[in-house]
């Protein structure tokens, strides 16, 4: 097999969802009925005169070389003789995308009338579908390793005993000015300070989703400030129960707890006052906030990392949902209710923490291995981990291009979800290939990115006047 052919999968994977959200905000704006005819205007064979027009014609001109792009991978596969697997995917969406055509045109000429607009997305989700599954497929037999398997055996894992050497309690200044810096940035460390921005981006996005410029800034204030003192309640809970296998891992042995600079007593203290403050601040918002903050707050503190962590493969999946929560969150927050834009938000949080931790999980993988935790990689191996990693963000595409039929959301959402959405799908590309600890990290950036840059967009484009 060649080495383009991976490359050339890609980027139909990309050129099809882009197809899918530009169609996707086209229909939602109704620009399509500025070009009501097939596959021009007028009697279907005029120019548009209007940008909206054009911007119709324009999808469909892009849909002919996205779907020569596919057309050239089917004959690449054929040529190049892959498994039966990819050559059944690729050969789903080569079959698919003339539908998916005929679909628009008809879509195009009769106004999307019923079910065909949902009938023409989901043919395009499974086009693309088709292409992500191919390509991950091939990347895998291409660079994987087949020694690489499952452990089997749980006594493989390290428990977790104590170190031969463990680390050493950090003098304190005699100065008291510079002791207080160094406790007070011991306290600032326990609430993971570095999770802050993008969970409190994630709870924005959600409050702009279901408000847009209605929103309240005392609204914003206190549900912010509540999702910041939560989130420190969370880590410094985290931080207590996980200071005994946090000694045995070289990324962590220097935390607070582990190291003893803050007591465990202090450490319950503090983390108990933050969540009473955080509850106190999501109250003034209204008790919902205040009922989903605390179950975000027990949820991580308590089900990750006591129970799903140390115990299942699938504790970043399931983990997942404590990320999500701010999304439902802010839309509590701004509606009091949970509305079906909050839980869209918070399933495409679910679907990307895969897609993101597992690269962390690739970076740190012996660490997490003594640490005596059942992350992917220690335990189904690298191979089956950067599968997965492309497996995860192939569905969170999907949901941001779900997230896309919002009214409320356009053409900077769009661009910048595909834009993002492809450096983030080439590192992880890079990954198969390159397979090192600087490809890992750099997928694990990539993925911040993205996210980052999504519930960007979300809030810009909720809040244009």
């Amino acid at each position: 097999m060649t080495d383009r052919f991976p490359g050339l999968l890609a980027a139909s994977a990309m050129g099809v969802y882009l197809l899918l959200l530009v169609g996707t905000t086209i229909a939602v704006t109704d620009a399509v009925e500025t070009c009501a005819a097939w596959p021009a205007c007028g009697d279907g064979l005029t120019l548009p005169t209007t940008t909206a027009g054009a911007l119709v014609v324009g999808h469909r001109l892009a849909a002919v070389v996205v779907g020569l792009l596919v057309l050239t991978a089917g004959v690449a596969a054929w040529r190049a003789s892959p498994s039966r697997r990819v050559r059944v995917a690729l050969g789903v969406s080569l079959v698919c995308y003339p539908a998916q055509a005929a679909l628009g045109a008809v879509v195009a000429t009769t106004g999307g009338a019923g079910f065909l607009p949902a009938a023409h997305l989901l043919v395009g989700m499974v086009i693309f579908g088709g292409l992500v599954a191919a390509l991950a497929w091939t990347l895998e037999a291409e660079t994987g390793d087949p020694t690489d398997g499952p452990v089997t055996d749980p006594d493989a894992l390290a428990p977790p005993e104590a170190p031969d050497d463990p680390p050493e309690r950090p003098s304190l200044p005699d100065d008291p000015l510079a002791r207080f810096r160094v406790v007070a940035g011991a306290y600032l460390r326990l609430t993971k300070p570095r999770l802050m921005w993008l969970l409190c981006l994630v709870a924005s996005a959600g409050m702009a989703l279901a408000a847009g410029t209605a929103l309240a800034p005392r609204t914003v204030v206190l549900t912010l400030l509540g999702g910041v003192l939560s989130i420190g309640a969370s880590g410094t809970f985290n931080h207590v129960l996980e200071r005994d296998v946090d000694r045995r891992m070289a990324r962590t042995n220097d935390r607070p707890l582990a190291t003893d600079v803050v007591s465990v007593r202090n450490a319950l203290a503090f983390g108990g006052l933050l969540t009473v403050a955080s509850l106190a601040a999501f109250a003034a918002v209204n008790l919902l906030v205040a009922v989903l903050g605390l179950v975000a707050i027990v949820f991580y503190s308590v089900i990750y990392t006591l129970i799903l962590k140390p115990n299942t493969v699938q504790n970043t999946v399931i983990g997942g949902a404590a990320g999500a929560l701010p999304a439902l969150i802010g839309w509590a927050a701004a509606t009091g209710e949970i509305g079906l834009g909050g839980v869209v938000l918070a399933t495409v949080i679910f679907l990307w923490t895969p897609a993101h931790f597992y690269n962390l999980a690739l970076a740190y993988k012996d660490d997490y291995a003594r640490g005596g935790f059942p992350m992917m990689p220690v335990v189904r191996g690298e191979t089956e981990t950067r599968k997965h990693i492309l497996w995860w963000l192939g569905a969170t595409f999907v949901g941001a291009g779900v997230l896309a039929t919002w009214d409320a959301l356009g053409w900077v959402y769009v661009l910048t979800t595909v834009a993002l959405g492809a450096a983030f799908l080439w590192a992880v590309v890079r990954l198969h290939v390159d397979r090192t600890e600087s490809a890992a990290f750099r997928a694990f950036h990539a993925s911040n990115a993205y996210l980052g840059a999504l519930l960007i967009a979300v809030v810009v484009d909720t809040l244009a006047v």
